[in-house]
């Protein structure tokens, strides 16, 4: 082995395949030839932020206008992306994997990032686990004796890496812990890329997180060489990319350019989305209860749409949101509540003009798939709807009024119980975690840290009047936690330390599973 290459944890005897010499060598290489420019562009990260902080202005760029404004589309998608109607996600656990395979969606992302807690074991399992699924022996048995094996026909595979802000510090290269996202784009590829070709499929990517183009640009190199170095044609590798953070929204177009020969789409993270505005904006007029910044409010319903544009015209599938509802197998009234709500958001993103969406439990796959094959019929996608009537300013996509929008007692011992209820999954190797009848994944901890912190900083206050403070705060947080069991209870006394961390401090942290990592084996 690479002399430079250090394993630091040990590794079960079935997954020690998964980090051959050769495999490791291969992410080796990766973080030699990029990990100095993903060092570069997440400083830009931090510059760009300072700049807003300090009064500068979000714009579409006047640098790329010449690429907004060319006649070009992406790649075509090949066959098994052609129809992308409804989605399912979800971690790359064995049961889970076999399940989102066999729904009935037409995709599954199983995502090593936002819905996975990176427990060194969870990081190499979830790898062995997409090995066993690419070949199509991957089994599972309960412990009640059930088993559980593949259909004939599951669904299109793609993945979801860690997003570039993100270490992992169980494999160092000479010296340095390597990026997150090239051991999880990395070893997936080395394993499965040529196995996937000859199964007529390819290596597939969901992007999270990006920021900007030139973070976009990056990917596309990554993909580039590892093509090459692999032996497989460029443009194998395809890549939809969440459009979740508020700058991103701004260079949708330049995005998809510089992946134009990879790209497969563009999919509307709706939550990260949300506290990627928060963040963004953390000085401003604070957002109203988390429940209350729905799809339906200004800047959410602009940024939505010009993505629907944006990808049409360049020939690109657009992915609508998620419904993270889990169904209730005891109370069918919920049930039929919750299903009217899902029904209300995929008949708006459909007619809206997008391609597919998204749903975190097979329970949702029906539902969503009913309305989409309604609008649909037997077309795979709708990119012939251009939405040329869509014309969003700059001033459209940064104005973050919700109308009657308001902060309440209840939305802010909701946002502490979630992100404790959140942080104790994940803390236990569970990133994603059923919570009030809904499957939640880090970004719906992202949003109600931030709010807190925003509150708190911002002066802001319920509407009794009372203001929102870090004595209010401790307050609430305590009680909340009693509800739960109290710090004795599993996880909550680490759980509640790095809520505390990240709400009471000065600085605001860019990503809770940043600090929260420390935490992990």
């Amino acid at each position: 082995m690479d002399v430079g290459i250090e394993i630091h944890g040990e590794v079960a005897p079935g997954l020690a395949p998964i980090l051959s010499p050769a495999a490791l060598a291969f992410v080796a290489d990766l973080h030699r030839r990029f990990n100095p420019r993903r060092q570069e562009l997440l400083h830009a990260r931090e510059a760009r932020q300072s700049a807003i902080d300090a009064g500068a202005e979000l714009a579409f760029l006047t640098d790329t206008q010449s690429v907004r404004e060319a006649d070009w589309q992406v790649a075509p998608a090949p066959a098994d992306l052609l129809d992308r109607r409804v989605e399912i996600t979800g971690p790359c656990d064995r049961k889970m994997i076999i399940n989102a395979l066999n729904s009935g969606a037409r995709v599954f992302m199983a995502d090593l990032e936002d819905a996975s807690s990176p427990t060194w074991h969870n990081v190499v399992d979830g790898q062995q686990n997409l090995y066993d699924a690419v070949r199509r022996t991957i089994a599972f048995q309960n412990p009640d004796g059930r088993e559980y094996t593949l259909n004939p026909e599951p669904a299109t595979l793609v993945v979801r890496p860690r997003g570039w802000h993100l270490d992992e510090r169980h494999i160092t290269v000479d010296g340095e812990p390597v990026s997150g996202s090239l051991v999880d784009f990395g070893l997936y590829v080395f394993h499965n890329a040529q196995e996937l070709i000859d199964r007529g499929s390819g290596p597939y990517f969901y992007l999270p997180k990006l920021q900007n183009h030139l973070e976009a640009r990056l990917w596309n190199d990554v993909f580039v060489y590892a093509q090459d170095a692999l032996g497989v044609p460029r443009g194998t590798i395809r890549a939809t990319v969440l459009v979740e953070t508020l700058p991103a929204a701004f260079e949708m177009d330049e995005i998809l350019y510089e992946l134009r020969d990879h790209a497969a789409g563009l999919n509307a993270g709706r939550w990260d989305y949300i506290f990627s505005a928060i963040k963004t904006f953390r000085d401003g007029d604070a957002l109203p209860d988390r429940a209350q910044v729905t799809m339906t409010v200004p800047f959410m319903r602009e940024y939505t749409q010009l993505l629907v544009k944006t990808c049409h015209r360049r020939g690109a599938h657009a992915i609508g949101g998620m419904a993270a509802y889990i169904p209730s197998r005891r109370d069918p009234e919920v049930n039929e509540i919750a299903f009217a709500k899902v029904r209300e958001d995929k008949e708006r993103e459909a007619g809206d003009g997008f391609d597919g969406t998204w749903v975190a439990h097979p329970g949702l796959v029906p539902v969503a798939l009913e309305i989409f094959d309604r609008v649909l019929g037997d077309r795979p996608h709708q990119k012939e709807r251009q939405r040329d009537d869509v014309q969003v300013e700059a001033a459209q996509l940064t104005s973050l009024d919700v109308p009657g929008g308001q902060i309440t007692d209840a939305g802010l011992r909701a946002n502490i119980s979630v992100a404790l209820q959140y942080l104790n999954a994940w803390l236990q190797g569970t990133g994603a975690a059923a919570i009030n009848n809904l499957m939640e994944d880090a970004a719906t901890a992202e949003i109600s840290r931030a709010q807190l912190w925003q509150w708190i900083r911002n002066g802001a206050t319920t509407g009794d009047g009372e203001a929102i403070t870090r004595e209010r705060y401790v307050r609430v947080r305590d009680e909340e936690l009693a509800k739960l069991g109290g710090l004795g209870t599993e996880h909550y006394r680490d759980a509640a330390k790095i809520l505390d961390g990240l709400v009471l401090a000065d600085d605001f942290a860019p990503f809770l599973t940043i600090p929260a990592y420390a935490y992990l084996d």
